[in-house]
C-alpha cells in the first residue's frame, strides 16, 4: 500500500526524522491560510499523487499552466494561484502513463536553502532477507539513470536484523556522501531513525529523493515515498487509515475485498489463474502469441466458488477485455470449484467475449463436466500452449 508524501513525512516526523514544515490542502480556498501559517518567504506547492516524476510532469489542462506538478512560489498570492490551477487538474508523469492522475490534494511546504542533494532509500532485499539501504550523491535524479550511466556512484549495504543499525553503517553513509563533523553525526542518527521506522511500521520501501544539506548545515528529508507490506496492515490500523482509494484502480479495490491478487494492465485478454508463477507464465505466453494480458489475477490456492465468481466479475467489468483465459492447475485448488464459480458468474453477468478454459489437476474431470453441461459457449484447451493460441485467435477473429 502506498501513501502520499505529506502522510509519509508526518509519519517519519514521529520517529524524529527532520522534515520541512508543510500543510496539506484539499481545496484551493485553503491555500492562502496554509501559506500564511508557514510564513514564507518561499513556498513549494506539491501535487500529491501516487506517482514519481511530479516535478517534470505536465498537466493536460492548459488552464493548469506549464510549470509541472511541483512549483516554487514567491508570494502568498502565487501559492493561491498555483493551488487554483493544480487542484482538480490531471497530471501526466513518466509513471502515470498517458491517462495521468487527477490531483485531489496539494502539499504546501516551506522553501529550503539547498546546498547539496543526495539519494537515500531502504527496501526489503529478497536475496539476503534483510533490509538494505541504497545511497548516492546523485540526489534529485532518476536513480535508474544513475545506475545505468554511473553505477559507481551508488552504494548499497544490508543490515543484520540481529544487531540493527551499527556505528559502521552511519560511517558508510557519511563516507559515500562526503559528510564530516556534525553532518556525519546527523547522517548516522537519521539512518537509525529511518531503520527504526521501517521495521516498526512494516514498510516495503522508503525512498528519500532528495535528502538535502541546507545552507545552514542541516540534513533534511525534502521528499519521501513510502509503501507498506499489505499483508502486515492488520497490525497497523493507523497506517491502513491512510489509504487513498482514489489513487487506485476500482477493480483492484474490489479485488482486495475478496483477497484476490489483481493488477490491472493495458491489454485485451483477461486472465484468471491460480498461483503467481503460473499467472506470470500465462501472461508471457499470451504475449508470445502476439496479444497483451489485461490483468494479472491470482485467485490463490484455496479459492471458494464465491471468490471465483467475484474474480470473473472483475475481469468482465474491464471494457478493454475482448477475451478471457482461465488457466487452472488444481493442487489445493479444485477444478470443480473453479468450474462452479465460472458458471455462476457467467449466468449472473453474461458472456459477451470469447472464453477459453484450461483445467488440470484435482477433480479435473468433474470440472470439465460441469462446464460442458452448463451450455456455456466455452472453448476447452488441453494445455497452456493450446489455450493461449485459442484465446489469441478468438480475439483476433472477433475483432476482424
Amino acid at each position: 500500500m502506498n501513501i502520499h508524501e505529506y502522510q509519509a513525512k508526518a509519519l517519519l516526523k514521529t520517529f524524529g526524522v527532520p522534515v520541512s514544515n508543510g500543510v496539506p490542502i484539499f481545496k484551493h480556498e485553503e491555500a492562502e491560510a496554509a501559506a500564511r501559517q508557514l510564513g514564507g518567504p518561499l513556498w513549494v506547492v506539491k501535487s500529491q499523487i501516487h506517482a514519481g516524476g511530479r516535478g517534470k510532469g505536465k498537466f493536460k489542462e492548459a488552464s493548469a499552466g506549464d510549470k509541472g506538478g511541483v512549483r516554487l512560489a514567491k508570494s502568498i498570492a502565487e501559492v493561491a494561484e498555483f493551488a487554483r490551477q493544480m487542484l482538480g487538474a490531471t497530471l501526466v508523469t513518466i509513471q502515470t502513463g498517458a491517462a495521468g492522475k487527477q490531483v485531489n490534494r496539494l502539499y504546501i511546504e516551506e522553501g529550503s536553502d539547498i546546498a547539496k542533494e543526495f539519494y537515500l532509500s531502504a527496501l526489503v532485499d529478497r536475496v539476503t532477507s534483510r533490509i538494505s539501504f541504497v545511497v548516492s550523491t546523485e540526489g534529485g535524479m532518476d536513480i535508474e539513470d544513475v545506475a545505468h550511466k554511473t553505477p559507481e556512484k551508488i552504494v548499497t549495504f544490508s543490515v543484520d536484523p540481529a544487531t540493527g543499525i551499527m556505528p559502521h553503517h552511519g560511517r558508510t553513509v557519511a563516507k559515500v556522501l562526503n559528510l564530516t563533523g556534525d553532518l556525519a553525526k546527523q547522517a548516522a542518527k537519521l539512518l537509525d531513525q529511518l531503520y527504526t521506522a521501517f521495521v516498526a511500521k512494516d514498510m516495503a520501501m522508503l525512498e528519500i529523493n532528495p535528502l538535502i544539506v541546507t545552507k545552514q548545515g542541516e540534513l533534511r528529508v525534502l521528499d519521501a515515498k513510502v509503501s507498506f507490506d499489505s499483508n502486515a496492515l492488520f497490525k497497523h490500523p493507523d497506517i491502513a487509515e491512510l489509504r487513498d482509494e482514489t489513487e487506485e484502480d476500482e477493480k483492484e479495490i474490489e479485488a482486495s475485498k475478496y483477497d484476490l491478487n489483481y493488477i490491472a494492465l493495458d491489454g485485451s485478454i483477461g486472465c484468471m489463474v491460480n498461483g503467481a508463477g503460473l499467472a506470470m507464465a500465462t501472461m508471457d505466453i499470451i504475449k508470445l502469441y502476439g496479444a497483451e494480458p489485461a490483468n494479472f489475477l491470482d485467485v490463490g490456492g484455496g479459492a471458494s466458488k464465491e471468490k471465483v465468481t467475484a474474480a470473473f466479475k472483475i475481469i468482465t467489468s474491464d471494457p478493454k477485455v475482448k477475451g478471457i483465459l482461465i488457466n487452472i492447475f488444481g493442487g489445493i485448488m479444485k477444478c470443480d470449484v473453479i468450474a462452479e464459480g465460472v458458471v455462476a458468474a457467467v449466468k449472473e453477468v453474461g458472456l459477451k467475449v470469447p472464453l477459453v478454459v484450461r483445467l488440470e489437476g484435482t477433480n479435473v474431470d468433474l470440472g470439465k463436466k460441469i462446464i460442458k453441461e452448463s451450455g456455456l459457449n466455452v472453448l476447452p484447451a488441453d494445455d497452456l500452449d493450446d489455450a493461449a493460441q485459442k484465446i489469441v485467435a478468438a480475439v483476433k477473429k472477433a475483432a476482424a
